[in-house]
């Protein structure tokens, strides 16, 4: 007998094989009634799809059991938001530096030199508000613009894809991911049979998982990580002609992530650490800048493109539409109140201005649906748009609305609808009014996944082989550490079957690292991975390294006698870079140097280790012994060897060899016996991470970062 073929997940077939021929529900349900129903008790017949205007038109605004799902997943937290809880704010300006009024009429991009004011919002996604800043999770990447035309909220992550395709998964997705409701942990966490129970049967995030897995979801901070927009938005221009987009922010200062092994001691050392880096770096005047860049394309090339591009599992590689920058965002001032501003700002997708509209994006347009309902539940009141925060700017605010909770601006007099015929009040206005793009839509009204979006492994192996190894390592760790936290073997199974479609060495390296005795058979497939998707080196954190130090922190573990040169030098050398100097002393009093100079310092020893650091020098001074013999010193430098980081040194070798590092010293290691050797240690950390350690700290440097393609 032929093997049956894949169908695809969604399809009415893949539905209706759940069923027996009589009728006989075989899929396991536990206890009870297998079949599911919406809260009024009516059985649901497709919980994968929305319902949509043919396969890849709107959702339907007659959604009643995606429009309940989403309602009650927006009830479940009072009042901390259900995800993106632990965020944290600034307040900044917009720049246009190329005016683009041909492709859109949105007014932060009609002039050149144009300002609009900007709120930001950093957040991690699955923890709850008192959970730590270096959990291995998507960031939030949230800009509220308040133009002129009323208020632009661009609602993105610091990846560019979700693990869904459509928004009535949603709320399984973060039920997966949240702390088991029976013992409510693990908390911040995606390493736990839940949440891979759910992605082991959801092939569509198999992208979206590779990023997870990657570097990206532990960045250093916020400053050094990228946003995007996730969906294709559509651009229109004042003649009503239309561009799709997509926004990237790039950040100036470059991009940089840390190691898992390091995100972890960074949690018990600093769990605000993000937060703490963003309000540090812009008190101080270092203002975090990011360029805005377009990716804009036509109907034409959207029809081409090997994928859907309203399929928010699927990016468009850079090499493919470059990007345009348009503007620069500077985060320039921190809240006054963290309350009154981070924590009750409201971001809706659905917030667009005149210039800006959406496309049939599924997931994007359950967003639509349920960010308003979210923020009311939240804030407490359909008026949370007269709190300062979210209140527009630069524009008037004239409606009909009144009454409710915290109504603050009820008009005065006896007209309060419109039309009215006493001649007051406000009147749509046709011709400066936000009027939604024309477009024709047809097909039959069914709950369906359209064929475009099938194929769910080709750009998973786009990204994964698009990585250097070191990169590709830290994935196939990734996996390995999160899968051997799942107690259900076939769970872990699973999931090396969907990766056997993706890459087959990442596969075998999982595998071999669970101990799993046989390599499962690939996972059933809609359509077979494509082998020709040329790498992007865009989709690369290593292969994009910053042009210099700047923004970044050197850690010098220092002790009495010091030589004064070498100190101040490393400060005026790192200054004149746009970095700084963070003193690690003994005592938090400080030091002395050789010319009886105190240093007070930043950290105790103990209390500022290294994995705070990007880079480190060790100056023992007088206090060489006493540092040799201490654990933290120990710890310090270990940690900076282990986690590749460039390391100068001067005096230091007595705490080297308590620490057996002797006979590990590479080329990361910048011996500075004088102050020209300064110079050479920078040039080094530029680099921020000296990479081969890690090959050699492996044990096995060729096999073990080798991947079949």
């Amino acid at each position: 007998m032929a093997d049956a073929k894949p169908t695809q997940p969604g399809s009415f077939e893949a539905l209706v094989s759940d069923y027996g021929a009589g009728g006989e529900f075989h899929q396991h349900a536990g206890d009870g009634d297998p079949r599911l129903t919406t809260a009024q008790g009516v059985t649901i017949a497709d919980n994968q799809n929305s319902l949509r205007v043919g396969a890849p038109g709107p959702t339907a605004l007659e959604d009643f059991i995606l429009r309940e799902k989403i309602f009650h997943f927006d009830h479940e937290r009072i009042p901390e938001r259900v995800v993106h809880a632990r965020g944290f704010g600034a307040h900044g300006l917009f720049e246009c530096t190329k005016a683009i009024p041909e492709i859109t009429r949105a007014a932060p991009f009609q002039q050149e030199g144009k300002i609009t004011e900007t709120f930001v919002r950093f957040s991690t996604v699955a923890g709850s508000k008192g959970s730590a800043d270096l959990a291995r999770d998507v960031r939030g990447f949230a800009v509220k613009f308040y133009t002129d035309q009323g208020n632009w909220d661009l609602v993105g992550n610091n990846i560019p894809v979700f693990f869904i395709q459509d928004a009535i998964k949603f709320p399984d997705l973060v039920h997966a991911v949240k702390p088991a409701p029976d013992r409510n942990f693990p908390q911040a966490q995606s390493a736990h049979d839940n949440f891979w129970d759910f992605i082991s049967l959801t092939p569509e995030s198999m992208h979206m998982v590779m990023w997870q897995m990657s570097d990206r979801t532990i960045p250093r901070s916020f400053r050094f990580m990228q946003g995007f927009g996730v969906h294709t938005f559509r651009m229109v221009n004042a003649e009503g002609r239309s561009t799709f987009v997509k926004f990237h922010w790039k950040p100036k200062l470059g991009l940089q992530s840390v190691l898992w092994d390091e995100a972890v001691k960074i949690n018990g050392a600093d769990p605000d650490r993000h937060r703490r880096d963003l309000w540090e770096a812009i008190s101080a005047g270092e203002f975090p800048e990011w360029e805005l860049g377009l990716q804009l394309f036509d109907e034409e090339f959207a029809e081409r493109f090997d994928f859907d591009v309203q399929d928010p599992t699927k990016i468009i590689p850079e090499e493919l539409v470059p990007l345009t920058v348009v503007g620069t965002l500077t985060l320039d001032r921190v809240v006054d109140n963290f309350f009154a501003e981070t924590e009750q700002v409201a971001f809706c997708t659905q917030n667009v201005i005149p210039g800006i509209d959406f496309t049939n994006d599924p997931l994007l347009q359950g967003r639509n649906f349920s960010y308003l309902d979210t923020q009311l539940k939240r804030l407490g009141s359909p008026n949370f748009t007269k709190l300062p925060v979210n209140a527009p700017r630069g524009c008037p605010v004239n409606n009909y609305q009144q009454d409710g909770h915290m109504q603050t601006s009820n008009r005065k007099g006896r007209v309060n609808y419109e039309p009215n015929g006493w001649g007051q009040g406000p009147r749509a206005h046709p011709l400066e009014g936000y009027v939604s793009y024309v477009v024709r839509e047809e097909g039959e009204k069914r709950r369906l996944r359209p064929e475009s979006f099938a194929d769910h492994y080709s750009q998973a192996r786009q990204f994964f082989l698009s990585q250097t190894p070191v990169e590709q390592g830290h994935i196939r760790d990734a996996l390995v550490f999160e899968l051997s936290k799942c107690q259900e073997v076939d769970i872990r199974a699973r999931v090396v079957a969907h990766l056997r479609n993706i890459d087959e060495g990442l596969a075998e390296a999982v595998a071999m690292g669970l101990g799993l005795p046989d390599l499962p058979p690939p996972a059933p497939a809609a359509r077979p991975t494509r082998m020709d998707l040329p790498p992007s080196d865009a989709l690369s954190i290593l292969k994009n390294p910053p042009t210099s130090f700047a923004g970044r922190t050197v850690g010098v573990l220092a002790g009495d006698g010091v030589e004064a040169g070498l100190l101040t030098g490393l400060d005026a050398v790192l200054d004149a870079e746009g970095a700084q100097m963070k003193l690690v002393a003994p005592r938090i009093g400080g030091i002395t140097d050789s010319a009886g100079m105190l240093h007070p310092a930043d950290e105790r020893l103990g209390g500022g280790p290294s994995v705070l650091f990007d880079a480190v020098v060790v100056l023992p001074g007088q206090d060489a012994a006493f540092l040799a013999a201490n654990p933290a010193a120990q710890d310090f430098l270990t940690d900076a060897h282990v986690h590749c980081k460039f390391i100068g040194h001067s005096g230091a070798a007595a705490l080297i060899e308590a620490c057996a590092l002797g006979p590990k010293m590479d080329e990361g290691w910048i011996e500075i016996a004088e102050s020209s050797d300064l110079d050479r240690f920078l040039e080094a950390c530029r680099s921020l991470r000296h990479w081969p350690r890690e090959l050699t700290l492996a044990g096995n440097p060729e096999a073990d970062r080798t991947f079949k393609s």
